[in-house]
């Protein structure tokens, strides 16, 4: 809790199959279930695949629909948040381009602010 901060992950995928991601990459932070993407329906952050992108995933083995647990294909889009103790959002970023994350020192300098 560097920063008086806590790190968590939240996923629409069911513990069982999260649990292996956390296992695999020996994470040291808390992983949260989203049933049915209900907090990142919040967000505004749901998105559903296409049909095109479902056969896609679906020949790389990736089945959404049952890794979700809710027979849906949604995902969120990548985000992260930096959050108040009173819930309020001081800094994010959400971004449909999975590959445009937050830079970590931008997390930093948001909670020195805290």
């Amino acid at each position: 809790m560097a920063l008086g901060a806590r790190l968590v992950c939240i996923t629409p995928e069911t513990p069982d199959n999260s649990l292996s991601v956390v296992e695999k990459n020996d994470l040291t932070f808390d992983v949260l279930f989203d049933k049915g993407n209900v907090v990142a329906e919040r967000y505004g952050l749901v998105f559903s695949l296409s049909e095109k992108l479902k056969e896609t995933y679906r020949s790389f083995g990736i089945h959404l629909d049952k890794q979700n647990g809710d027979g849906t294909w949604a995902l969120p889009i990548p985000a992260t948040y930096v959050v108040r103790p009173d819930g309020a959002v001081i800094y994010h970023l959400a971004d449909a381009d999975y590959t445009v994350r937050l830079e970590p020192e931008k997390v930093v300098e948001a909670l020195r602010t805290l």
